[in-house]
Parts: C-alpha cells; sequence; structure tokens
C-alpha cells in the first residue's frame, strides 16, 4: 500500500512584471502566471527551493 504523497497549495500574490526571467520561469514552473491563482503541488524539496526563490510572490495557503 502506497504512502500518500503530501501536498501544498500555493497562491501567487505579487506579479511578475519588471522581475528577472528566471523568477518569471520559477513561477511558470510552479504552475502560477497570474495573481490570484491556486496550484496544488507534491511537497518536495524541489518544489520548497523554488518557492523560497518567489517567496516575495507567493504564499503558502495549505498544507497536508
Amino acid at each position: 500500500m502506497a504512502k500518500a504523497a503530501k501536498t501544498i497549495k500555493v497562491e501567487q500574490t505579487g506579479s511578475a512584471i519588471r522581475r528577472h526571467h528566471s523568477q518569471r520561469a520559477t513561477l511558470i514552473g510552479l504552475k502560477l502566471n497570474k495573481i490570484g491563482r491556486v496550484t496544488e503541488l507534491q511537497d518536495t524539496p524541489a518544489i520548497r527551493g523554488m518557492i523560497a526563490k518567489v517567496q516575495h510572490l507567493v504564499r503558502v495557503v495549505d498544507e497536508k
């Protein structure tokens, strides 16, 4: 029986306008590209690192 993967909900709160292209690419990698979008992702160290890179543009809504 497989263990349920932990998930994390992330919401974009800031605009990608006038941001470095790597930050824009990180938002796209997180499946975010418009303010107010919420996406549910697996809670992995890679995703946590991406969130840390754009922490001024996103917020964690819910962790399961």
